[in-house]
């Protein structure tokens, strides 16, 4: 199956978001997951369902465990239109914060805490057998991404279109970037969650794999190494996922604003479009090592949108909004075919102008000398669309 045979073909979209919990009084994160997934399971069970596509009820966003008890992950639904995206992730955020309100806490789309703190590792048996294994990279893990699936026709045309979105990987995590502090303090990156990811031994920028086979091969000969855990722990950049037929892009922080997740999941989308088309067309990737890769996300992770990157294309150095207008003139026949183009140009022109969620709170912190003022402007910023007439029509 091509995009030909299916055309008009619009892929499906679905967006994981990580959410901090804190103290909706002192900002701190604290471990309050269980009792958060509780308040929304009951909620759930009392909440009448208004959504109703010939009578059925629409698939809605719902919340999941982490790693730490400090956050939650809300999960959305396949979507087709930037509408239905940005409807549930708004719908996953109340839903997360009005979980967290029962029990004395409030969720927030920041990418790592402002402010210092302790975490503490989730019930589930795996990832106290992590904290066994990896020790202090797991004892400090309590990092809040952004992760896109899209789907695709196959499992060749995923690893074709794995083989070609490496080089535009940094350009979506400097447009994401939301996690400059770390500890107390400013890290000086833009995507301090990033580094801080890497640590992990599968995680970052990854070969080409050429054939599905290519793929599970690198995949089984890493887990048979006997450092990784399973499967689950091989951390690319992008992977094919292995419960659904799609693409995982996980490169991005989750979004302060929610109009920026928005447009991370369209331009990976995109991506994932054009690329099957070159595959379609017999266009081969572009011939990028993964050492060079290593650099343009350290860049991106390190200046966001504020600094010196790797051109996507030429490989050399280039402001961000150069790669930027790389990346949208790359994607931009996807973009319009999906009918995604004005809205995702005028966002990402917006990033660029008025800067990531990294800026401003930078521009917090410089304002108020204040680790817990940046968390309670991040709170209302992330819950900021909930309020919005426009999104008001959700179960």
């Amino acid at each position: 199956m091509s995009v030909q045979d299916s055309a008009p073909f619009i892929r499906t979209v679905g967006v994981e978001e990580e959410y901090l919990l804190v103290s909706a009084r002192t900002g701190r994160p604290i471990a309050t997951a269980d009792a958060v997934l509780a308040a929304a399971a009951a909620t759930a069970q009392t909440e009448p369902i208004s959504d109703l596509s010939n009578g059925v009820p629409a698939r809605q966003a719902f919340l999941e465990s982490e790693a730490k008890q400090e956050q939650v992950e809300a999960v959305s639904p396949p979507c087709t239109s930037l509408d239905d995206i940005r409807r549930t992730l708004v719908r996953g955020r109340r839903l997360a914060d009005d979980a967290a309100q029962a029990v004395g806490a409030r969720a927030v789309a920041l990418g790592t805490s402002p402010l210092p703190t302790a975490s503490h590792v989730a019930a589930d048996p795996r990832y106290h057998e992590m904290m066994n294994q990896f020790g202090l990279t797991m004892k400090e893990q309590l990092t809040c991404g952004l992760h896109v699936h899209v789907n695709i026709a196959s499992p060749e045309e995923g690893v074709a279109v794995l083989d070609r979105i490496r080089p535009w990987l940094p350009v979506l995590l400097s447009l994401s970037s939301n996690s400059p502090m770390w500890m107390g303090d400013d890290s000086a990156y833009s995507s301090y969650r990033y580094q801080a990811w890497g640590r992990w031994p599968s995680a970052g920028a990854y070969d080409p794999f050429g054939t599905p086979e290519g793929y599970r091969r690198r995949v089984t000969s890493l887990v048979s190494t006997g450092v990784l855990l399973d499967e689950g722990m091989v951390y690319f950049d992008a992977r094919l996922c292995n419960h659904y037929p799609t693409i995982e892009i996980r490169v991005a922080d989750v979004c302060m604003d929610v109009e920026h997740a928005v447009s991370i999941a369209a331009l990976a989308r995109a991506l994932v479009d054009t690329a099957a088309q070159e595959w379609q067309a017999g266009v081969p990737p572009q011939p990028v090592s993964t050492a060079e890769l290593r650099l343009a996300m350290w860049a991106a992770s390190r200046f966001g949108t504020e600094g010196r990157l790797v051109h996507p294309v030429t490989g050399e150095p280039c402001t961000a909004a150069e790669a930027i207008d790389a990346l949208l003139d790359h994607v931009q026949a996807s973009l319009c075919r999906n009918g995604d183009l004005a809205t995702t140009e005028r966002t990402v022109h917006d990033i660029v102008r008025s800067g990531t969620g990294s800026h401003r709170q930078r521009q917090t912190f410089r304002r108020l000398r204040s680790a817990r003022s940046v968390v309670m402007e991040a709170i209302e910023y992330t819950h900021l669309a909930s309020a919005t007439p426009a999104v008001g029509a959700l179960a």
